[in-house]
């Protein structure tokens, strides 16, 4: 009918785990992203449950999978997920789909549209991701089966971080292992692109300038960047690198794997399982992986778990602000970062070296500024938006073939 405007295509992101299946539309209007819905199923394999909300924040699912759906694995979420948005979009044309992928490698420091020449290449990254990367690809590869038509572009978390020195990706190895791929990497770096993205509108001098950026969440690494680029990181070849997060271990002695195995005989299959499944605040306090959970537990062991978490934290910061030759902002997202005003007060009191004054009513508040005017190192609370990121280099990648 004339004069009616047609209906604008979708685009899809999906941000796949072990044990849940995140997403988010975008409405295309030209190459402009209008937000849809968001939601996601988690518990896969346990528990499932279905959780959407739409553009507004109103609650549009909330509920258990029952039947055959209860205890889904990961393909069937995925079908499960195909069908929910089938019937929700009514038929509207869905125009591509940009994933998560943790790992692309030194090859891929820029997004990319998939083939199949690109999946058989990230396949050979698993061993360097083996508990990210299969459940990235699964996704991608169903969906060419439902939607061959639909173009889909992978999104790195380790791209953003090939702008760091060699000096700082390299190990002190023989270079023949290098050249094999045995480089610190860095993960989040969607998270980071998000941020130094938003950092001028917030703060100019924390964008053009020395910020470290805290990503607190399940998984915890932290950032150095120099004019919004990346010059070093905690996390390194794997994502257990550095800091202590909520199952995984951070930093250790490469002689503790070694005494394991030959002391206390494990196979590398318990020992994986112990350093990313069992250890991290989860291991230390024998309680929860949960901040939430050991800020409100009276128990030594939740206390300890805690003060470990801040002052590893704290440690790496000071190495990265070496890296940057000084401190100008620090900046916490992701899910403790932005919701726990108790852990960033420790940490920040752990830096007041670095001339951080945190402004604790600020703080309570949320921010955005987390300290006192005058302090001579800012603070800031910014939540990360990887998915519209991720929806945003999408569209730069395939660009007029969009319409």
């Amino acid at each position: 009918m004339s004069g009616v405007p047609p209906v604008p295509p979708v685009l899809l992101v999906l941000n796949a785990g072990s044990s849940s299946l995140k997403f988010r539309t975008f409405e295309l209007d030209g190459q402009r992203l209008e937000g849809g819905l968001s939601g996601q199923i988690d518990a896969i394999g346990t528990h499932a449950r279905l959780r959407v909300t739409g553009p507004d924040g109103t609650r549009l699912e909330d509920r258990a999978l029952e039947g055959a759906d209860a205890t889904p694995d990961a393909q069937s979420a995925l079908a499960l997920l195909v069908r929910w948005l089938g019937a929700r979009l009514a038929g509207r044309r869905i125009a591509a789909v940009g994933h998560r992928v943790v790992h692309g490698g030194p090859r891929h420091a820029e997004p990319v549209r998939v083939d199949e020449a690109l999946l058989a290449d990230l396949d050979t990254l698993v061993p360097l991701a083996p508990l990210h990367q299969p459940h990235n690809l699964a996704p991608i590869r169903a969906l060419a089966a439902v939607w061959p038509d639909v173009a889909q572009v992978a999104c790195f978390d380790t791209a953003f971080h090939r702008t760091q020195p060699a000096e700082a990706e390299t190990f002190a190895l023989p270079l023949t292992y290098r050249d094999a791929g045995v480089r610190r990497y860095g993960f989040h770096g969607l998270s980071y692109d998000s941020i130094s993205r938003r950092l001028p509108a917030v703060s100019p001098a924390a964008a053009a300038g020395r910020t470290i950026v805290a990503h607190l969440g399940a998984g915890v690494s932290m950032c150095a960047l120099k004019g919004g680029r990346s010059v070093a990181s905690t996390m390194g070849f794997t994502a257990l690198d550095g800091c202590i997060m909520g199952t995984r271990c951070g930093t250790l002695d490469p002689g503790v794997v070694l005494w394991l195995a030959r002391e206390r005989g494990l196979s590398l299959d318990a020992i994986e399982r112990l350093l990313y499944r069992e250890s991290g605040l989860l291991g230390l306090s024998g309680l929860s992986a949960d901040m939430r959970v050991l800020l409100a537990s009276d128990a030594p062991a939740a206390r300890l778990a805690i003060d470990c978490f801040t002052y590893r934290i704290a440690r790496e910061a000071g190495s990265l602000a070496s890296a940057l030759g000084g401190l100008d902002a620090l900046v916490f997202t992701a899910g403790i970062g932005e919701h726990s005003a108790p852990i960033r007060a420790e940490i920040c009191a752990r830096l007041a070296w670095l001339g951080i004054e945190l402004d604790p009513e600020a703080n309570a508040a949320g921010g955005p500024c987390l300290t006192r005017p005058g302090s001579r190192t800012s603070a800031w609370r910014i939540p990360t938006d990887e998915e519209r990121r991720i929806a945003e280099l999408t569209v730069e990648t395939l660009g007029a073939s969009l319409a």
